[in-house]
């Protein structure tokens, strides 16, 4: 099981948790609205606290707290 990402943390209202494309821990990786396929190490475990939008997205969501 990975690490919760800071994106749980900060109660993103966007993070959909953690999947296994194959079943497996092996291919476990963090997921959001904004990032289907894998949250980009540096929003989900580093210092970008991804409040605008970033080229390698395909969709124009950042972080907004949960109420």
């Amino acid at each position: 099981m990975i690490a919760p990402p800071k994106c749980y943390d900060r109660n993103c209202k966007h993070y959909l948790g953690v999947d296994q494309p194959d079943g497996t821990e092996m291919t476990e990786r963090v997921i959001c609205e904004a990032y289907p396929e894998g949250i980009p190490g540096e929003i989900a475990y580093g210092t970008y606290p991804h409040l605008k939008v970033r080229e390698d997205q395909d969709n124009e969501i950042v972080f907004e707290e949960n109420q």
